[in-house]
């Protein structure tokens, strides 16, 4: 169908994408369990009076979520603005807190659906493929939507980030990058190139600024973008520490901690698997051209390359060094590269999707 989306239209599309969210919305939790992580903290946090930054949900074993919790002794490694959204909750019974993650879930990728339709067709591409791209990507609808992970929040507001960007809005766009990373800090990947491009963005308008008025400076985007970052930080590092003290920084080098792990199907542990070698010295070369490639890609942009373009290869390609890989990870590309304009990057993409798809979802 993606390949049929500019011919057959954005409502048939956008019936389909409907459909096939909306199915796996309502079927059970597929594939992974971390969505009772997600409750379990926020009971642990109301219901038992326990900081989840701080302890696991082995601290409550005889919580009625506990027994569908896989990390019993992960203390949350999620984003403070997530964890205080999922608080209220805990006041509902565990099916229906369940369900409403799951509401949430399907609602996030509706909505990332619709943003790569919008900025698509600003950006002269094909609105109807763009939403296909997202909507209708297997690991999308099997993951996101089927094991409400949080990835898909935080892609919205990422997202929603680059539109305002995009609009000519950079306060807004600062703000909702960092709520992005508030929510997961995996969102984080996408400030660096929001920052150089309003930098350089900047820098044109002073330079043609000084030509026009004898040398005075305009405010420029960035003043705005970090001006809008900090507001909206601070807000939520007060809110986060009302709630939790500075326990929840923890939750962001535990999000770290995950790269100390391997994944069987993450492309460097496979690669080290089929060459028959250690997999650290291939995890090390792969952290090695993922950091050579981001100093490229900031470069590019600084240089005055799609900035858009650069954020979609540095997801891509920290994806594919990482050697953590899990399938709804797919979710910080699928949006960029459905409004890039780059093939390339957009055929990897799919490429990744179906050796992901044949690794991840039992047929």
């Amino acid at each position: 169908m993606l390949a049929a989306a500019p011919r057959l239209g954005r409502r048939p599309v956008w019936a389909a994408v409907v459909v096939l969210v909306a199915a796996f919305a309502v079927a059970p939790v597929l594939l992974s369990h971390d969505v009772y992580s997600y409750l379990d903290y926020a009971r642990l946090g109301v219901v038992h009076g326990l900081d989840p930054y701080v302890h696991p949900p082995s601290a409550a074993p005889s919580d009625p979520v506990y027994a569908e919790v896989e990390w019993t002794e992960a203390t949350s490694a999620y984003g403070p603005l997530f964890t205080l959204a999922t608080y209220p909750l805990a006041w509902l019974g565990v099916g229906a807190g369940i369900a409403a993650l799951k509401v949430a879930a399907a609602l996030s990728v509706l909505g990332l659906a619709a943003l790569a339709g919008r900025l698509a067709a600003w950006r002269g591409a094909d609105p109807a493929r763009a939403v296909a791209f997202v909507g209708l990507n297997p690991l999308v609808l099997v993951h996101v939507v089927g094991g409400a992970h949080n990835d898909g929040l935080a892609m919205l507001l990422a997202m929603a980030g680059v539109a305002a960007l995009l609009a000519a809005r950079p306060a807004s766009a600062g703000a909702a990058l960092v709520a992005a990373a508030a929510v997961k800090a995996s969102a984080a990947f996408l400030a660096p190139f929001a920052v150089m491009a309003s930098l350089r963005q900047r820098l044109v308008a002073d330079s043609a600024t000084n030509l026009c008025r004898g040398g005075i400076s305009g405010t420029g985007a960035l003043v705005r973008l970090l001006a809008g970052a900090l507001a909206a930080g601070l807000t939520i590092a007060v809110a986060a520490w009302l709630a939790f003290g500075w326990d929840w920084v923890g939750g962001f080098g535990l999000a770290g901690e995950n790269q100390g792990r391997t994944s069987h199907m993450a492309i460097p542990v496979t690669v080290a698997r089929l060459a028959g070698v250690d997999a650290d010295p291939v995890r090390a070369v792969a952290a090695i051209l993922y950091a050579a490639l981001a100093a490229g890609l900031l470069a590019w942009t600084w240089r005055g390359g799609d900035w858009v373009r650069a954020a979609g290869w540095a997801a891509l390609g920290l994806l594919l060094a990482t050697a953590w890989l899990l399938p709804w990870y797919l979710v910080w590309v699928v949006p960029l590269a459905a409004i890039s304009r780059d093939r390339p990057l957009q055929l990897l993409t799919l490429a990744l999707t179906a050796y992901q798809l044949g690794a991840r979802i039992p047929l």
